[in-house]
């Protein structure tokens, strides 16, 4: 990709200044890591609250052409494993948009305001995701918001930003609501992707930078970037869309079946009728063919995406999609994708180079999630 084809977030000129290191992510130049390093951010994030920017992510505004809240329903039930029956305006969801085959083309985080829906798509695939949605919805109007997104997680994130907001204390995880933060009206979640308790803030572009310097200014506030954003979600347990999840992965296969709504498996009320749903719905009844995985090895060897996963006589069972030598257990943790028959408990490897250090599968998380329920 060439610097001309490189995409910039509002705020690049205060991650510069704050000492950021830049590097290519999914089409944008983002912020990597600052001088503290990813260790200290991750372990800010962990203890008080770190501040990210996830600008790069895309922010729409779906509405009804007709203005009905029942066509909006219809809608994106049609184009998603959804249903709006039940689902509390102001409440936050995460589901997928899937393909004919059944395989996750991007997981989404959407909250329903009776006549609106917002949504978050990952910046990958942000021109893909609009262009899908406006060829499955024909009858909703959808449209980019331009604004800046910053996440603020841990511990401290209530109390920072109950200084700028008190109501932001009195939410609950994935619950919505628009906070006035030195006075600007800013769309707020009680979500993030770090397995900490915080928030999601979408921020208007004239008052973006004024906020973000307003947060940062507490000293229980770091600035943190994409690399302890990776070792924070793996350690939460939580799939990245291009790793962990992709085109070619059912939501069976990577524990997602929690995003496929009762109503909408056999037997339902408004059972079927979303992309993939006869595959989806086949392996919710029979099981899936291979199943992401939690592993953590006791070797000090980081075990890295796409090394092979090896059963005891050296027969290659899955691979792995996400590893990192964990800041906060001292240990290599990892998600992998198994064949069905390699979780039976048998003895597994990872090759590595000349190594094979041994794996145990494990429950996820690897760390306990602190969300505010």
């Amino acid at each position: 990709m060439s610097d001309a084809d490189v995409r910039h977030i509002p705020l690049e000129a205060l991650h510069r200044e704050l000492g950021a290191k830049f590097g290519p992510f999914a089409g944008y130049a983002m912020p990597i890591q600052y001088p503290a390093g990813l260790k200290a951010e991750h372990a800010a994030t962990r203890e008080r609250a770190g501040l990210f920017d996830v600008s790069h992510m895309g922010q729409l505004r779906i509405r009804a052409k007709d203005g009905s809240a029942a066509t909006l329903a219809r809608g994106l039930e049609a184009a998603l494993p959804l249903d709006f029956d039940g689902w509390v305006p102001g409440l936050q969801k995460y589901s997928l948009l899937l393909n004919e085959a059944g395989g996750i083309e991007d997981d989404l985080m959407l909250v329903n305001l009776g006549d609106e829906v917002r949504m978050v798509v990952n910046a990958g695939n942000r021109d893909a995701d609009f262009a899908r949605l406006v060829a499955a919805c024909p009858t909703l109007s959808i449209e980019w918001v331009d604004a800046a997104l910053v996440a603020l997680q841990g511990p401290a994130a209530e109390s920072v930003l109950a200084a700028l907001d008190p109501s932001a204390a009195s939410m609950t995880f994935m619950q919505a609501r628009t906070l006035t933060l030195d006075g600007a009206a800013c769309f707020t979640t009680r979500s993030g992707y770090t397995g900490e308790d915080g928030y999601e803030i979408s921020l208007p572009l004239d008052a973006a930078e004024r906020i973000a310097r307003r947060l940062l200014a507490d000293d229980r506030v770091a600035p943190v970037g994409l690399g302890a954003r990776d070792t924070l979600r793996l350690e939460a347990g939580l799939p990245l869309h291009g790793n962990d999840i992709s085109p070619t992965v059912t939501p069976v296969e990577a524990g997602l079946a929690f995003a496929i709504p009762k109503s909408r498996r056999t037997g339902g009320a408004k059972a079927g009728g979303f992309p993939g749903a006869t595959t989806v719905l086949t392996q919710l009844a029979d099981g899936p063919p291979r199943r992401l995985v939690a592993l953590v090895s006791g070797d000090a060897v980081p075990v890295r995406a796409h090394a092979t996963v090896l059963d005891a006589s050296d027969t290659p069972v899955g691979e792995v999609t996400s590893g990192t030598v964990s800041p906060t257990l001292g240990r290599p943790v990892m998600l992998a994708l198994l064949e069905r028959d390699a979780l039976d408990g048998r003895a597994l490897r990872a090759v590595v180079r000349d190594r094979r250090p041994a794996l145990e599968i494990v429950k996820l998380p690897f760390v306990a999630k602190r969300y505010k329920r």
